[in-house]
């Protein structure tokens, strides 16, 4: 219920949600928007890739 009210909001911005779980990395996360995060599987281990900053200019 909470993503779904921060997705709403966010319009054309970025959203990062991420909370504790019983997994090897410890973590979930979940994204919305065009961000710089990107959620990866390595082998069950879910990690956070980041995509190269691109200016907007």
């Amino acid at each position: 219920m909470i993503w779904g009210q921060i997705n709403a909001m966010a319009e054309s911005g970025n959203v990062v949600m991420a909370w504790s779980t019983n997994t090897e990395s410890g973590f979930e996360f979940v994204t919305y928007g065009t961000n710089r995060r990107e959620p990866v599987d390595l082998d069950g281990m879910r990690l956070v890739s980041f995509k190269p900053d691109i200016p907007t200019h």
